[in-house]
Protein backbone atom coordinates (compact mmCIF):
# COMPACT_ATOMS: atom_id res chain seq x y z
CA UNK A 1 0.00 0.00 0.00
CA UNK A 2 1.87 3.54 -1.16
CA UNK A 3 2.47 5.77 1.34
CA UNK A 4 0.25 8.86 1.81
CA UNK A 5 1.38 12.11 0.60
CA UNK A 6 1.34 13.41 4.23
CA UNK A 7 3.50 11.12 6.04
CA UNK A 8 5.49 11.33 3.33
CA UNK A 9 5.86 15.02 3.85
CA UNK A 10 6.29 14.06 7.77
CA UNK A 11 9.28 11.76 7.50
CA UNK A 12 11.16 14.47 4.91
CA UNK A 13 10.29 16.93 7.82
CA UNK A 14 11.88 14.55 10.66
CA UNK A 15 14.97 13.57 8.04
CA UNK A 16 15.37 17.42 7.74
CA UNK A 17 15.03 18.11 10.99
CA UNK A 18 17.71 15.02 12.07
CA UNK A 19 20.31 16.64 9.57
CA UNK A 20 19.85 20.48 10.69
CA UNK A 21 20.55 18.94 14.11
CA UNK A 22 23.51 16.99 12.82
CA UNK A 23 25.18 20.14 11.24
CA UNK A 24 24.61 22.04 14.32
CA UNK A 25 26.14 19.37 16.57
CA UNK A 26 28.73 19.06 13.68
CA UNK A 27 29.50 22.68 14.07
CA UNK A 28 29.43 22.96 17.89
CA UNK A 29 32.20 20.48 18.01
CA UNK A 30 34.38 22.25 15.55
CA UNK A 31 33.95 25.39 17.19
CA UNK A 32 34.75 23.80 20.14
CA UNK A 33 38.11 22.31 18.92
CA UNK A 34 39.10 25.07 17.35
CA UNK A 35 38.57 27.63 20.30
CA UNK A 36 40.42 25.33 22.46
CA UNK A 37 43.70 26.89 24.30
CA UNK A 38 41.17 30.23 23.55
CA UNK A 39 38.88 31.84 26.15
CA UNK A 40 36.79 35.09 25.47
CA UNK A 41 34.95 37.44 27.41
CA UNK A 42 31.94 40.03 27.01
CA UNK A 43 32.81 43.93 27.01
CA UNK A 44 32.31 47.00 25.44
CA UNK A 45 34.52 49.26 23.62
CA UNK A 46 36.07 52.16 25.70
CA UNK A 47 38.08 55.25 24.73
CA UNK A 48 40.18 57.40 26.76
CA UNK A 49 37.39 60.23 28.07
CA UNK A 50 39.00 64.16 28.38
CA UNK A 51 36.92 66.93 30.41
CA UNK A 52 37.28 70.67 28.59
CA UNK A 53 37.45 72.66 31.57
CA UNK A 54 37.32 76.37 32.29
CA UNK A 55 40.62 76.95 34.70
CA UNK A 56 39.31 80.25 36.65
CA UNK A 57 35.78 80.89 37.13
CA UNK A 58 33.76 83.20 34.42
CA UNK A 59 31.23 83.58 31.86
CA UNK A 60 31.63 81.71 28.92
CA UNK A 61 31.56 83.21 25.59
CA UNK A 62 31.42 81.04 23.06
CA UNK A 63 31.30 77.24 22.40
CA UNK A 64 32.70 76.52 18.77
CA UNK A 65 33.00 72.99 18.44
CA UNK A 66 29.32 70.71 18.37
CA UNK A 67 28.66 67.54 19.56
CA UNK A 68 29.97 64.56 17.01
CA UNK A 69 33.09 66.92 15.95
CA UNK A 70 36.27 65.31 15.05
CA UNK A 71 39.30 67.90 16.69
CA UNK A 72 42.56 68.41 16.16
CA UNK A 73 45.25 69.11 19.31
CA UNK A 74 45.32 72.58 19.80
CA UNK A 75 42.34 73.45 18.28
CA UNK A 76 40.11 75.94 19.78
CA UNK A 77 37.02 74.65 21.38
CA UNK A 78 35.54 77.36 23.52
CA UNK A 79 36.58 80.85 24.61
CA UNK A 80 35.84 82.65 28.11
CA UNK A 81 34.86 85.69 28.45
CA UNK A 82 38.19 88.29 29.46
CA UNK A 83 37.06 91.57 29.93
CA UNK A 84 37.95 91.45 33.84
CA UNK A 85 41.18 89.96 32.47
CA UNK A 86 41.93 92.51 30.04
CA UNK A 87 41.18 95.31 31.95
CA UNK A 88 43.46 94.09 35.00
CA UNK A 89 46.36 93.32 31.74
CA UNK A 90 46.08 97.38 31.24
CA UNK A 91 46.02 98.66 34.57
CA UNK A 92 49.31 96.24 35.39
CA UNK A 93 51.05 97.92 32.02
CA UNK A 94 50.36 101.09 33.06
CA UNK A 95 52.00 100.33 36.99
CA UNK A 96 54.83 99.02 34.71
CA UNK A 97 55.40 101.72 33.09
CA UNK A 98 55.15 103.98 36.65
CA UNK A 99 57.72 101.29 38.04
CA UNK A 100 60.41 101.84 35.12
CA UNK A 101 60.18 105.82 35.77
CA UNK A 102 60.46 104.88 39.45
CA UNK A 103 63.82 103.12 38.42
CA UNK A 104 65.10 106.09 36.19
CA UNK A 105 64.12 108.54 39.02
CA UNK A 106 66.08 106.42 41.64
CA UNK A 107 69.08 106.18 38.97
CA UNK A 108 69.34 109.86 38.79
CA UNK A 109 69.16 109.96 42.34
CA UNK A 110 72.37 107.77 43.00
CA UNK A 111 74.05 109.76 40.13
CA UNK A 112 73.04 112.91 42.17
CA UNK A 113 74.59 111.51 45.10
CA UNK A 114 77.96 110.61 43.45
CA UNK A 115 78.27 114.41 42.20
CA UNK A 116 77.87 115.57 46.16
CA UNK A 117 80.37 113.16 47.14
CA UNK A 118 82.97 113.78 44.73
CA UNK A 119 82.32 117.44 45.82
CA UNK A 120 82.80 116.25 49.28
CA UNK A 121 86.19 114.05 48.66
CA UNK A 122 86.87 117.47 46.63
CA UNK A 123 86.39 119.81 49.83
CA UNK A 124 88.10 117.27 52.03
CA UNK A 125 91.16 117.53 49.98
CA UNK A 126 91.03 121.23 49.96
CA UNK A 127 91.14 121.19 53.77
CA UNK A 128 93.32 118.73 53.85
CA UNK A 129 95.98 121.17 51.93
CA UNK A 130 95.12 124.13 54.18
CA UNK A 131 95.61 122.20 57.09
CA UNK A 132 98.97 120.64 55.74
CA UNK A 133 99.82 124.77 54.87
CA UNK A 134 98.61 126.03 58.67
CA UNK A 135 100.55 123.53 60.42
CA UNK A 136 103.67 124.27 58.66
CA UNK A 137 103.17 127.54 58.93
CA UNK A 138 102.87 127.04 62.86
CA UNK A 139 105.98 125.05 62.99
CA UNK A 140 108.41 128.23 61.38
CA UNK A 141 106.17 130.28 63.68
CA UNK A 142 107.22 128.83 66.81
CA UNK A 143 110.74 128.09 65.32
CA UNK A 144 110.86 132.21 65.00
CA UNK A 145 109.03 132.70 68.26
CA UNK A 146 111.68 131.03 70.03
CA UNK A 147 114.14 132.96 69.04
CA UNK A 148 112.57 135.94 69.99
CA UNK A 149 111.49 137.20 66.37
CA UNK A 150 107.93 136.49 66.21
CA UNK A 151 105.07 138.17 67.78
CA UNK A 152 103.27 135.49 70.15
CA UNK A 153 100.17 137.07 68.51
CA UNK A 154 100.58 136.11 65.17
CA UNK A 155 101.95 132.59 66.94
CA UNK A 156 98.95 132.58 68.54
CA UNK A 157 96.93 133.27 65.23
CA UNK A 158 98.51 130.27 63.27
CA UNK A 159 97.75 128.17 65.93
CA UNK A 160 93.70 129.23 65.53
CA UNK A 161 94.10 128.72 61.99
CA UNK A 162 95.78 125.08 62.27
CA UNK A 163 92.57 123.92 64.79
CA UNK A 164 90.01 125.66 62.21
CA UNK A 165 91.69 123.79 58.93
CA UNK A 166 91.31 120.56 61.45
CA UNK A 167 87.49 121.52 61.86
CA UNK A 168 87.39 121.84 57.99
CA UNK A 169 88.93 118.38 57.14
CA UNK A 170 86.82 117.03 60.15
CA UNK A 171 83.63 118.62 58.06
CA UNK A 172 84.43 117.69 54.80
CA UNK A 173 85.25 114.23 55.54
CA UNK A 174 81.95 113.60 57.18
CA UNK A 175 79.87 115.39 54.00
CA UNK A 176 81.57 112.54 52.10
CA UNK A 177 80.84 109.77 54.54
CA UNK A 178 76.78 111.09 54.55
CA UNK A 179 76.81 111.18 50.87
CA UNK A 180 78.09 107.57 50.32
CA UNK A 181 75.36 107.01 52.61
CA UNK A 182 72.70 108.77 49.99
CA UNK A 183 74.21 107.09 47.22
CA UNK A 184 73.90 103.66 49.49
CA UNK A 185 70.06 104.80 50.19
CA UNK A 186 69.67 105.71 46.65
CA UNK A 187 71.26 102.78 45.10
CA UNK A 188 68.38 100.51 47.28
CA UNK A 189 65.62 102.43 46.09
CA UNK A 190 66.81 101.53 42.54
CA UNK A 191 66.78 97.76 43.80
CA UNK A 192 63.56 98.15 44.98
CA UNK A 193 61.96 99.88 41.90
CA UNK A 194 63.58 97.33 39.73
CA UNK A 195 62.00 94.33 42.09
CA UNK A 196 58.46 95.94 41.23
CA UNK A 197 59.56 96.35 37.41
CA UNK A 198 59.73 92.67 37.65
CA UNK A 199 56.65 91.69 40.17
CA UNK A 200 54.54 93.63 37.45
CA UNK A 201 56.66 91.79 34.73
CA UNK A 202 55.19 88.46 35.97
CA UNK A 203 51.92 89.96 37.25
CA UNK A 204 51.68 90.67 33.13
CA UNK A 205 52.80 87.01 32.37
CA UNK A 206 50.24 85.67 34.97
CA UNK A 207 47.15 87.31 33.14
CA UNK A 208 48.15 86.91 29.80
CA UNK A 209 48.27 83.43 30.33
CA UNK A 210 44.94 83.38 31.93
CA UNK A 211 43.98 85.29 28.78
CA UNK A 212 45.78 82.24 26.77
CA UNK A 213 43.47 79.84 29.18
CA UNK A 214 40.37 81.60 28.73
CA UNK A 215 40.69 79.79 24.84
CA UNK A 216 39.75 76.15 26.06
CA UNK A 217 41.93 73.80 23.12
CA UNK A 218 41.99 69.90 22.70
CA UNK A 219 44.55 68.90 24.26
CA UNK A 220 44.67 65.97 21.51
CA UNK A 221 42.77 64.84 18.41
CA UNK A 222 39.52 63.25 19.20
CA UNK A 223 35.57 63.57 19.07
CA UNK A 224 33.51 65.77 21.22
CA UNK A 225 30.84 63.60 22.92
CA UNK A 226 28.86 66.12 24.68
CA UNK A 227 28.30 69.63 25.43
CA UNK A 228 27.92 70.27 29.41
CA UNK A 229 28.07 74.02 29.32
CA UNK A 230 26.26 76.92 27.12
CA UNK A 231 27.27 80.42 25.65
CA UNK A 232 26.42 83.04 28.62
CA UNK A 233 26.83 80.44 31.38
CA UNK A 234 28.61 81.43 34.57
CA UNK A 235 31.16 77.98 34.92
CA UNK A 236 33.45 78.20 38.21
CA UNK A 237 36.70 77.08 38.28
CA UNK A 238 37.39 73.65 36.87
CA UNK A 239 33.67 73.85 35.28
CA UNK A 240 33.25 71.42 32.63
CA UNK A 241 32.22 72.86 28.56
CA UNK A 242 32.93 70.26 26.76
CA UNK A 243 33.48 66.26 27.05
CA UNK A 244 35.55 64.39 24.56
CA UNK A 245 36.98 60.96 23.60
CA UNK A 246 40.43 60.42 22.34
CA UNK A 247 39.71 57.72 19.58
CA UNK A 248 43.44 56.89 19.12
CA UNK A 249 43.31 55.19 22.50
CA UNK A 250 40.41 52.88 22.40
CA UNK A 251 40.21 49.15 24.22
CA UNK A 252 37.63 46.54 25.37
CA UNK A 253 37.61 45.87 29.21
CA UNK A 254 36.48 42.30 29.69
CA UNK A 255 36.62 39.64 32.53
CA UNK A 256 38.44 36.41 32.99
CA UNK A 257 37.93 33.70 36.03
CA UNK A 258 41.11 33.77 38.14
CA UNK A 259 42.63 30.09 36.05
CA UNK A 260 43.42 31.86 33.20
CA UNK A 261 44.22 35.59 34.64
CA UNK A 262 47.75 34.30 36.23
CA UNK A 263 48.62 33.03 32.78
CA UNK A 264 47.47 36.57 30.98
CA UNK A 265 50.60 38.73 30.55
CA UNK A 266 50.98 42.36 29.42
CA UNK A 267 51.43 42.46 25.16
CA UNK A 268 49.47 39.06 24.97
CA UNK A 269 47.97 39.05 21.78
CA UNK A 270 44.21 39.53 21.92
CA UNK A 271 41.62 39.09 19.35
CA UNK A 272 38.14 41.66 19.35
CA UNK A 273 35.39 40.98 17.21
CA UNK A 274 32.02 43.94 17.23
CA UNK A 275 28.51 42.72 17.07
CA UNK A 276 27.28 45.79 14.83
CA UNK A 277 30.72 44.09 12.46
CA UNK A 278 31.04 40.57 13.18
CA UNK A 279 32.54 39.96 9.70
CA UNK A 280 36.00 42.16 11.13
CA UNK A 281 38.32 40.41 13.49
CA UNK A 282 40.53 43.60 15.25
CA UNK A 283 43.76 42.62 16.49
CA UNK A 284 44.28 44.11 19.99
CA UNK A 285 47.32 43.85 23.25
CA UNK A 286 46.69 42.93 26.55
CA UNK A 287 47.66 46.69 28.64
CA UNK A 288 46.27 45.46 31.65
CA UNK A 289 45.02 42.78 34.21
CA UNK A 290 43.44 43.70 37.19
CA UNK A 291 45.59 43.02 40.29
CA UNK A 292 42.73 41.73 42.34
CA UNK A 293 39.62 39.68 41.43
CA UNK A 294 36.41 42.12 40.72
CA UNK A 295 33.92 39.41 41.78
CA UNK A 296 34.48 37.72 44.86
CA UNK A 297 31.79 35.56 47.10
CA UNK A 298 31.29 36.14 50.73
CA UNK A 299 33.43 33.07 51.32
CA UNK A 300 35.68 30.94 49.03
CA UNK A 301 35.55 27.35 50.42
CA UNK A 302 35.52 24.84 47.71
CA UNK A 303 37.19 24.63 43.81
CA UNK A 304 33.55 25.71 42.22
CA UNK A 305 33.28 29.13 44.36
CA UNK A 306 37.13 29.99 43.25
CA UNK A 307 35.61 29.90 39.90
CA UNK A 308 33.48 32.82 40.64
CA UNK A 309 36.94 34.80 41.16
CA UNK A 310 36.87 37.29 38.10
CA UNK A 311 39.94 39.60 36.89
CA UNK A 312 39.23 42.48 34.61
CA UNK A 313 41.32 42.44 31.46
CA UNK A 314 41.94 45.56 29.08
CA UNK A 315 43.02 44.78 25.17
CA UNK A 316 44.03 47.98 23.77
CA UNK A 317 43.67 48.35 19.80
CA UNK A 318 46.75 49.33 17.64
CA UNK A 319 46.87 53.31 17.57
CA UNK A 320 47.70 53.56 13.65
CA UNK A 321 44.98 51.19 13.06
CA UNK A 322 42.67 53.57 14.68
CA UNK A 323 43.86 56.42 13.23
CA UNK A 324 43.38 54.83 9.43
CA UNK A 325 40.17 54.13 10.30
CA UNK A 326 38.84 57.09 12.76
CA UNK A 327 36.29 58.17 11.51
CA UNK A 328 34.15 54.82 11.81
CA UNK A 329 35.50 54.29 15.98
CA UNK A 330 32.39 54.06 17.80
CA UNK A 331 32.52 53.87 21.64
CA UNK A 332 30.39 51.92 23.78
CA UNK A 333 29.90 48.97 21.01
CA UNK A 334 29.51 45.79 22.59
CA UNK A 335 31.23 42.62 21.23
CA UNK A 336 33.73 39.62 22.22
CA UNK A 337 37.59 39.21 23.17
CA UNK A 338 39.51 36.45 22.40
CA UNK A 339 42.47 35.51 24.45
CA UNK A 340 45.11 32.79 23.68
CA UNK A 341 45.70 30.27 26.33
CA UNK A 342 47.95 28.16 24.86
CA UNK A 343 50.83 30.08 23.30
CA UNK A 344 51.31 26.67 21.16
CA UNK A 345 48.03 26.75 19.41
CA UNK A 346 47.63 28.92 16.34
CA UNK A 347 44.98 31.04 16.06
CA UNK A 348 41.66 29.36 14.17
CA UNK A 349 40.74 30.45 10.92
CA UNK A 350 37.54 32.47 12.19
CA UNK A 351 39.43 34.52 14.57
CA UNK A 352 42.26 35.71 11.92
CA UNK A 353 42.69 39.34 11.34
CA UNK A 354 40.41 40.89 9.35
CA UNK A 355 39.75 44.85 9.10
CA UNK A 356 38.20 46.96 6.81
CA UNK A 357 40.08 48.36 3.82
Amino acid sequence: MPLQPPRILTLAAIAAAAGLLAFYGWQKMQSAESTEGFISGNGRIEATEIDIAARQGGRLLEVLAGEGDFVQAGQVLARMQVDTLNAQRDEARAQHAQALTAVATAQAQVAARESDRQSALAQAAARESELDAARRKLARSQALAAQGMWPLQELDNDRARVQSAQAGVTAARAQATAAQAAIDAARSQVAGARAAVAALEATQARIAADIADAALKAPRDGRVQFRIAQPGEVVGAGGKVLNMVDLADVSMAFFVPETVAGRIAIGSEARIVLDAAPQFVIPARVSFVSATAQFTPKTVETASERQKLMFRVKAQIDRALLQKHLQQVKTGLPGVAWLRTDPQREWPAHLAIKVPE
